[in-house]
Order: structure tokens, then sequence, then C-alpha cells
């Protein structure tokens, strides 16, 4: 804003010359603006001060009465703190903006392990993972939200406020000191004519009241018998010469009226000037904080980003290239009857052999699980059968070479293949027992699986084994097993 001399940028609105203004004119353009004002009923002549003196009818002063401009001068504050809080306000979207993609990745990181490792295969599990790959895409395109809001958006208010407000030496803003030197300097010489108008004002209710009391006294004294000649000849002194007193004070105030309506034009023009250059400024902030409103919004909108819209044309095809019938298809060729038999064979013995290499028989033991093991050939790959929705086995691992469930190697059988003992055993060796928590809530599937809510604490009792399982006791006394991943250490 300009200094307090300086007219505004495109002027002062038009008004008529100074030589054309009148008290009805003034009165005509106040009464518009404060249509609830009334005027004094002891005045006989119009006065256009009186406008401003009495309030507009819904308790707020008018705006040119004496010491009303602080209004204005406080918004030119209002708009240095305004500038803090649109600042403060990009700055939490954008800190939700970097929340939000940080869960998206580790939620997207999490799952597409819990996918890859589970059970689901083929078409529907590549479908699936689909949604992790659009959230990490989407991750990125918030975090780059978050970059435009914090570097963009953020930073040209903070710019914009460092122009536009200046602060002194001794506090506030240079504006703000400017507008109220403007201001006071433009009401300082009608304040002047109003207070002699208001001293004149009391001066002649003084002695409208004076003159009151003495007609009064007067009256009375005509009624009583007991008052000398003399005595009632001062009092009709009095009444005259309180006569005479309200003559000459009302002329005084009728005259500091018309003198103060002399300077009234001059003053609406002088408090104009000043008001339009605030307003001028305000009208700065106001267009400046819509521009800003408008880049936030562009930021935040991502229905327009082109990026954005391929990453759910993608997810719709992935989705779609989901076929129940091809995956059945690989299912029955891998895992099912459509898998290479390695039937059996007459073989000679040999001495060489220390160990039976097919071995058919196993044992059920009280705290062991039976699993149907699966030999594939080639580069088949093999799955077993799940223990929960969200299994931690690797897809990968090799089986024994029966696809029938009839009898097959149980991996925790007494005694393995190499002849080593089944660590699940009563009297393998134990490992080192650790105390556990649990990270999501686990329902065992099977009798010898054991069931958990998200915090309970476990007993470790073995290490994980090749299919990511666990053996471990809960506090009331039960052993069994549960997914190894499913736990984290207790601190």
């Amino acid at each position: 804003m300009g200094g307090v001399g300086a007219g505004p940028v495109h002027g002062p609105r038009p008004m008529a010359g100074r030589g054309g203004w009148s008290a009805g004119t003034v009165l005509a353009a106040r009464a518009r603006l404060f249509p609830s004002v009334r005027p004094y009923r002891h005045l006989t002549v119009t006065s256009p001060h009186r406008l401003w003196v009495a309030g507009t009818g819904d308790g707020r002063l008018p705006a040119l009465q004496v010491g009303n401009y602080k209004r204005t001068v406080k918004r030119i504050d209002d708009g240095h703190r305004l500038c803090n809080d649109l600042m403060n306000c990009i700055h939490e979207r954008a800190r939700i903006e970097k929340g939000y993609a940080q869960q998206l990745t580790e939620w997207a990181k999490r799952w597409k392990q819990l996918v890859e490792k589970g059970p689901q295969y083929g078409t529907v599990e590549r479908a699936w993972c689909a949604f992790m790959s659009e959230a990490e895409k989407v991750s990125e395109l918030h975090l780059e939200v978050k970059g435009s809001l914090m570097n963009e958006d953020f930073e040209k208010v903070k710019n914009w406020q460092k122009e536009a407000f200046h602060k002194q030496m001794m506090g506030g803003f240079k504006e703000t000191k400017e507008a109220e030197d403007g201001f006071r300097k433009a009401q300082k010489p009608w304040a002047k004519k109003l207070k002699e108008v208001e001293a004149a004002k009391k001066a002649y209710h003084a002695a409208c009241k004076e003159e009151k009391l003495a007609i009064s006294r007067e009256t009375n004294s005509k009624a009583d018998p007991a008052l000398n000649p003399e005595q009632l000849k001062k009092l009709q002194d009095k009444v005259e010469r309180s006569k005479q007193d309200v003559l000459k004070t009302k002329e005084k105030y009728e005259k500091s009226l018309k003198e103060l309506d002399s300077v009234t034009p001059q003053y609406m023009e002088n408090m104009e000037q000043v008001f339009e250059q605030c307003q001028q400024f305000e009208e700065k902030r106001l267009r400046f904080f819509r521009e800003v409103l408008l880049e936030v919004q562009k930021h935040l909108d991502l229905s327009n980003v082109a990026s954005y819209k391929n990453i759910y044309r993608e997810l719709e095809q992935n989705i779609k290239t989901a076929d129940a019938v091809e995956d059945l298809r690989w299912f029955r060729a891998n895992q099912g009857p459509g898998m290479s038999m390695n039937w059996p064979q007459f073989e000679e013995w040999s001495a060489d052999l220390n160990r039976t290499l097919s071995r058919r028989e196993k044992k059920k033991a009280s705290d062991g699980v039976t699993l149907t093991g699966i030999n594939q050939t080639g580069d088949q790959v093999s799955q077993p059968n799940k223990h929960s929705s969200v299994s931690s086995y690797e897809k990968n691992q090799s089986y024994p070479a029966d696809w029938s469930d009839e009898e097959s190697n149980n991996p925790f059988s007494s005694t393995d293949a190499n002849g080593d003992t089944n660590p699940f055993d009563e009297d393998a060796s134990p490992a080192m027992e650790v105390r556990v928590r649990a990270l999501y809530d686990y329902e065992g599937q099977e009798q010898d699986e054991l069931s958990f809510k998200a915090g309970d604490e476990l007993t470790k009792m073995e290490n994980e084994d090749e299919q990511g399982w666990c053996k471990g006791r809960l506090d009331n006394g039960q052993v069994g097993l549960y997914p190894a991943n499913y736990v984290e250490p207790i601190q």
C-alpha cells in the first residue's frame, strides 16, 4: 500500500466537486448509507454530522464516525494472520498426503508378500497383486501432491506475505501504520469542528434547561402573596436573561453546525481516499487467495492426471484377465491328475542302498501334523495344503513323488528320508523357548493348530520349519502349531 499522502493506484472514487456539495446532498448520501439514523428533535438546522453521532441501529457505529476506522485498519493485520492460517492449512494437508502415501506403500508391501506366499495361484493371483501395484503407483502420485503443496503453494503464500507486509522495528506492520496515520490525518480537522459542535450543543441545552427553571420560578412566585415586588422583578429579569442566553447559545450552536457542514465534504473525500487505498490492498489479498486456492485444488485433483487414469485402466485390465478355467486347467496339470507319475517299477536289490528310498509308512504322533506330500518332475511347481487363509509357505518347494493322498511322506513323522528324527517328537531336543506376541488374529484350521488374538502372548518352543510353521505353547498350556509370520519376539 502506498504512503499516507500518496493517491491510490486507480484514484479515488468519483465524487462531486467541492463547490457542489451542500448540506442536503451530504444528508441524502448519509441517509442512503444509514437509513435507521434519526436526527435530534431540538435541532432546526439540517446537519449531516448527526448521521455519524448516532449508531446504525444494529450495534455497529458508522465507519466515518471519529475513531471508527479501526475496523478497516485491523483488517490489514488480519490479512497477515490469514496468510499464516492458509500456510498452516496447506502444510497439514501435505502431511496427510505424505502419511497416506506411506500407508499405501506399507500395505502394498505386506500384502504382496502374503499373497505371493499364500495358496492363491494363477491368473487370479496376478489380478490380486495388481492392487498392490496400483497402491504403489498411487502412493507416488500422493507424494507428488505433497511436494506440490509444499514446494509451490506453501512457498507462494510465504513469499507473497513477505512482499505484502513489512514489519517495523517497534512492532506492527508498515502498511497498518500508514493506514492509521492516513485516517487520523483525514479526521483531525473535522474532529476539531465536531468537538466545537458538541460544546455548543452542551451550552445550548444548559441554557434551555435554565430558561425552563426560571420560567417555572416566576410562575410559582406570582401565586405567592408573601413575595414583594422587588423579588418578583428579580425573577422576571432572570427569565429575560435566560431567554437571551438561549438565543445566543442557539445561534452559536447553529453556526458551529454550519461550519461543520462546510468541512464535511472534504472530510468525506479524504476518508474515502484512505479507505479506498485499504480496499485496494485487501483486493490484492483476496485475489491472491483465490489464485492460491485454485492452485491447491488443481494439485489435489488427481482425476485430471493422465497417469492416475492409466493406473486404474491397467488395474481393470489385469482383473479382467483373471480366468477361472485357465487356473483350474493349470492346477490339474501341476497339482492334480495331470501330473507325471513315477509308477512303481521292479527294482533290483543293491547292497549300496543303506536306507529305503520310498518309505510309505508314517507315524501319527499325538502332537504331530500329517501333510500330504506331492512329488513333481521337471519344472512343475507343487503346492501343499494350506494351514490358514494367509499362510507363509514357499510355493516352489519340492515334495515326494506321489499325487495320491492315500499315503505320503510326512515331513513331521518320526524319521525323515535321511534318517533324521522328527523335530516335533517328544524325545527331540527342544530349542530355546522364546516369548512372542501375536501380530494378527489366527483361528486354527486343524486340531494341532493354536488359535489366538492379536496382542496375545505365547511361548515359541521350536524354530520355524521349512514350511513357515512354528511349534508353540499358549499360557493355558495348550501346545500346537502356528504361522511363524503371525508373531514377533517380545523385546
